[in-house]
């Protein structure tokens, strides 16, 4: 199959500027296939930051409003969405046995209400398969099983195997799936190269969640276990070590780390930023090297950091609340000569933040509680405040630059405005829980629901049915690579 031309790898996230003056030269349109809109490349976006300034996604939207595509995402999976050149990205599990999963979560769901913990998902044989659909309208373009094999773990009863997200640099997709292995393929499905990390031993067997990061020629993995924890950073041209870090005393986290690189400011190194239960540390992204390191987090650390600047922002919440704000350029050894300010009151525990300009905000996912501050001061604008409709957040939020969209277990998308007041602007509701988070490209939104992959932008005044489910019928099975001798054996590389 062939697509059109995509951009290199090193104009991939840094081309906002240029794209939103081509917009307002040529005149915007709604339509994917007429533009090229910035990607959503990986987790958190173009930005690392939850957020797309030059998109406009609608702010309503229902089942039968505003959405465009509604297509059946096969097996189970956390994984968000990317984006990128009219393509999205999608990672799941399938088990081979639907009937022996089903059983499994119904005895993890059953120990729940009975107060048994932990609920875990026993593992069953899985394929681990890579999904790539038009991001105009649905169809699957391709699909490719990474891997067939039993997971070594349980999961938690809301987790997954395969809740990474995938990253792209518009050469290549990186498909990690932990303890499952790590694959990258061309844009086409063809498979470059795949590495195998290990088994990670997560704490109760809650499952894995970490991220890949590209930067510049590396594809960064964050390992943090009850084993022996690192941060690795693999070439990712050939999937070989560049640079392994280890992280002593590190337990258990789901934190995807991130690259702080202000250009031209003082002449700072690039650093990889990782928090972490027993420590928050920077690196340097080129050799792997401690620079500073921060005590402070909570157990169970999940949400990413965000940055601004030279400061970077820190955060968790499982048993207490964390939050702090470190300024790179004094960092150096033990940061606290570094911390610009400190707060501790309804910080996320799953969600990571979402920072606009100066405007740093996040969400207590289980007390439906939203909070934002001045990134600058860490003045309370406002704290707390109730999100209407919303129960239960996993999936972090996402923004254009005048609003941020929420989305809750329930399927309850609540759009609020972005501005030192609250505001809600939008109430919506989708039949499926979202556990993801949204990819926001151009004029749309890509959700990814406990079942369904939808693609949310304007329609036609006269359009009021969503587009039909367009699961895989037998002659797209014909999109599958065959599976190769070693993944039909439930090998890993």
């Amino acid at each position: 199959m062939t697509h059109k031309p995509r951009l290199s790898s090193t104009a991939l996230i840094w081309t906002t500027t240029g794209i939103a003056l081509l917009a307002l030269l040529l005149g915007s349109t709604s339509s994917i296939a007429e533009q090229t809109p910035t990607p959503w490349p990986q987790w958190r976006g173009p930005h690392f930051n939850g957020t797309q300034p030059d998109a406009d996604p609608p702010i309503h939207f229902s089942e039968t409003k505003n959405v465009r595509f509604k297509v059946e995402v096969p097996g189970h999976g956390l994984a968000s969405p990317i984006v990128y050149d009219g393509v999205v990205y999608v990672l799941s599990a399938e088990a081979a046995d639907a009937e022996a999963q089903e059983k499994s979560r119904q005895s993890a769901q059953s120990k729940l209400e009975n107060n048994e913990w932990p609920p875990a998902v026993e593992p069953v044989a899985q394929s681990f398969v890579v999904l790539a659909y038009s991001a105009e309208t649905g169809d699957l373009l391709w699909r490719r099983t990474a891997s067939k094999h039993v997971p070594h773990e349980t999961h938690y009863l809301d987790a997954s195997w395969a809740s990474a997200t995938p990253a792209t640099d518009g050469e290549m997709l990186y498909a990690h799936f932990g303890s499952n292995g790590t694959f990258a393929y061309d844009l086409e499905g063809k498979l470059i190269w795949k590495k195998d990390l290990g088994d990670m031993t997560t704490r109760n067997g809650f499952g894995e969640g970490t991220s890949p990061l590209i930067w510049q020629d590396l594809l960064v993995i964050a390992w943090d276990h009850e084993g022996d924890s690192f941060l690795v950073a693999l070439d990712k041209k050939t999937g070989e070590q560049r640079w392994r870090v280890e992280r002593p005393g590190e337990a258990s986290s789901w934190v995807t780390p991130i690259v702080v690189d202000p250009d031209g400011d003082g002449g700072m190194s690039p650093q990889v930023v990782l928090s972490g239960t027993g420590k928050s540390r920077g690196y340097d992204a080129l050799s792997g090297q401690e620079i500073w390191a921060i005590e402070g987090m909570t157990t169970n650390t999940i949400p990413s950091p965000v940055a601004r600047g030279h400061v970077v922002y820190l955060m968790s919440g499982f048993k207490g609340n964390a939050l702090q704000a470190i300024d790179l350029k004094r960092a150096k050894g033990p940061a606290h000569t570094a911390l610009v300010f400190s707060h501790n009151r309804h910080t996320p525990y799953v969600p990571s933040p979402i920072l606009i300009d100066d405007q740093l905000c996040f969400i207590k996912h289980n007390r439906n509680g939203f909070t934002c501050l001045n990134a600058d001061t860490g003045e309370v604008r406002f704290t707390e405040v109730r999100l209407p409709g919303i129960q239960n957040v996993y999936g972090s939020p996402v923004a254009t630059r005048d609003r941020i969209y929420i989305f809750d277990k329930d399927g309850t998308g609540t759009v609020v405005k972005n501005s030192h007041t609250f505001e809600v602007l939008a109430e919506n509701q989708l039949d499926e829980g979202v556990d993801s988070t949204p990819a926001i490209y151009g004029d749309s939104l890509y959700v990814r629901s406990l079942g369904h992959l939808y693609r949310i932008a304007a329609t036609e005044p006269a359009a009021t049915e969503p587009a039909a489910d367009k699961g895989q019928t037998p002659e797209e099975s014909a999109l599958e690579e065959p599976a190769t001798e070693e993944s039909s054996a439930g090998k890993k590389d």
